[in-house]
């Protein structure tokens, strides 16, 4: 029957119509909703799990690959760049059962550190990659590529990007059954590696590229179309706002779909390039296809030029969308387009809005005792990827630092054996410090660091959409765990101090804070305090006019988006406050009054 699904969903439902035995992975936005609808709509007989990172994921996958099961693992990608390490030395090694990596890029970036295009992964490691454009084609590729990794071998990487993941679309959904069983694990010095063999699969991987190059361009998802004198070619999601931009300009192109960036179709790109002139390439967000061009117009000589991001006609960062590509396409083939479109030219601009803590999030409370406690004093704040990086907005101004996973812990290490008199603070979040923030707290301990590690534990992946983790006490599959105790693995590592508080008790938050930045070593505050999207508010708080005095610290020192002005006082939005509290501690005047839901 016909569902309209999200691209996320559209790949979960492909997978399972592919028969997947084992799921696993590490929340990540644009590809969380994978492992997600995998949870809710498996059949009997289909394993899923959250892994505590990539690189465990990618192992776990290993291993279920090498005993015959259809196994997909899913992360965004960044993660692609923590599980790198099993993923290059499985490709060496082979697989069994179908074996298929889901990275999915973020161009903009829209919530990450960095834009990445891991199609040169893919090229890197010799692992073939499936670009899907649309949210139908993920669900064909998915199914594809558990099919080709187990012709040859050897993983494979769906790569699609944000709007192929968040788009929607209508899907024939099969009926969902159990998949067929492993066929199990079986000894043999295949799947141990080690230089020799490695020196082996390293050959037999390049001279692989060549007959996959081949395969490919007989591949039903790469596709050659119209007969213009113009060529246009495209990969993922740009090939469906070109199309869509070509339907509007009315013009005859010859357009060239690339499904598979590497290995590259170059038997079909020399049937695109046949009788052409010049050629604009439109892709997210290097120029890979582009530069796969020049080097098949390299190699047999062809005097066809191409054009993109390297000769500055397309942007270089970023996303594509219809209306660039259209605007893009009519100065390369210099048309005149009569647009009838709306002139928006005098309309004003958009108001900022910067992405900010919610109403009554602990995090806010957690950083201001901390802000608080060090006032006048020589301190450094190094922050972590979650909604706690928000932390870095005013008026809080707490994240001095922020570059990957984990890295609040390590990068403070840095900055004390450098000789900085200053107190080095690490916020981490309680899923992350089981991600990649354990190893690096030993590594404190071990090498003598000072340093006060904040875990800001709110009992979720709260930034990726509320994932389990295993401080949680429960499994993707549903089943109740023995919950891992930060506070334990603190202790066993050789934390000097270990406190938990809860944030929203400011004085003793702040009085916590005070204590440990006296102390030598490694210690640690655990601010434990749920995050507010998981649970109702019990109360909520109001501004007594009379007793506001218009000093407007709340507003000042807090930024709660619950907080406003209204006739020159502070003023409370009953529909956004959680009743968290903190403005009632800030307040001098005792302004702010608690009001039951």
């Amino acid at each position: 029957m016909k569902e309209l699904l999200m691209g996320n969903e559209a790949i979960a439902v492909g997978a399972l119509a592919a028969g997947v035995n084992i799921v696993c992975g590490y929340p990540g936005t644009p590809s969380s909703e994978v492992i997600d609808t995998i949870a809710k709509r498996k059949p009997e007989g289909v394993y899923v799990e959250w892994s505590v990172n990539e690189k465990t994921a990618m192992e776990v996958a290993a291993g279920a690959a090498y005993s015959g099961s259809r196994t997909l693992v899913t992360m965004k990608q960044m993660g692609l760049n923590v599980c790198a390490d099993p993923l290059m030395c499985v490709n060496y090694i082979g697989v069994k059962g179908g074996l298929v990596v889901l990275t999915a890029d973020d161009p903009g970036p829209i919530s990450s550190q960095t834009e990445q295009d891991s199609r040169h992964f893919g090229k890197y490691a010799y692992i073939p990659v499936l670009d899907p454009s649309t949210p139908e084609q993920a669900f064909r590729m998915v199914q594809d590529a558990f099919e080709l990794s187990e012709k040859i071998g050897t993983p494979v990487i769906l790569r699609p990007t944000t709007r192929v993941c968040h788009n929607c679309a209508s899907i024939d959904v099969p009926e969902l059954k159990s998949p067929g069983k492993p066929s199990g694990f079986v000894k043999s010095s295949r799947w141990v590696i080690f230089p020799k063999l490695a020196y082996d699969a390293k050959s037999k991987l390049f001279e692989r590229e060549t007959r996959l190059s081949d395969m490919l361009s007989e591949y039903g998802e790469n596709e050659v179309s119209g007969s213009g004198k113009i060529g246009v070619a495209c990969g993922g999601v740009s090939c469906a706002y070109t199309k869509d931009a070509i339907a509007e300009l009315g013009e005859n192109f010859k357009l060239f779909s690339v499904a598979t960036p590497y290995p590259f179709p170059e038997k079909l790109a020399l049937e695109f390039l046949s009788g052409l002139e010049k050629v604009i390439v439109f892709e997210e967000l290097d120029p890979v296809i582009e530069d796969a061009l020049i080097t098949v117009c390299g190699k047999y000589n062809l005097n066809v030029k191409i054009f993109g991001k390297r000769t500055g006609d397309t942007i270089h960062a970023g996303e594509n969308s219809q209306m660039k590509i259209k605007s893009e396409l009519v100065k390369f083939a210099d048309l005149k387009c009569e647009d009838e479109a709306a002139d928006f030219s005098d309309a004003p601009a958009l108001p900022a809005r910067p992405p900010i803590l919610c109403a009554g999030c602990p995090h806010r409370a957690s950083f201001y005792a901390v802000k608080q406690a060090m006032k006048g004093k020589k301190a450094v704040f190094c922050g972590d990827i979650g909604c706690y990086t928000l932390g870095n907005a005013m008026p809080l101004d707490m994240v001095d630092t922020c570059l990957c996973m984990g890295a609040s812990v390590s990068v403070p290490q840095g900055m004390y054996h450098s000789g900085n008199d200053a107190v080095h603070f690490g916020f981490i979040g309680d899923s992350t410090f089981f991600h990649s923030g354990i190893t690096n707290v030993i590594n404190a301990v071990y090498n003598q660091a000072e340093e006060v590690v904040i875990i800001l534990d709110n009992s979720t992946t709260a930034m990726t959409g509320h994932q389990p983790h295993p401080g949680i006490g429960k499994t993707m599959m549903g089943d109740v765990s023995e919950k891992v105790s930060i506070e334990k693995i603190l202790t066993a590592i050789g934390v000097t101090s270990v406190r938990v508080v809860d944030p929203l008790c400011l004085k003793s938050a702040i009085n916590a804070v005070k204590e440990a930045a006296e102390e030598h070593g490694v210690r640690c505050i655990i601010f434990r305090s749920p995050c507010v999207a998981l649970f109702k508010p019990k109360k909520r708080l109001m501004v007594n006019s009379d007793k506001c005095k218009s000093c407007m610290k709340c507003v000042k020192e807090l930024g709660c988006p619950a907080i406003s002005t209204k006739d020159g006082k502070a003023f409370i939005d009953d529909s956004l406050c959680n009743g968290c509290g903190i403005c009632a501690e800030v307040c001098p005047f005792g302004a702010f009054e608690e009001v039951q839901c």
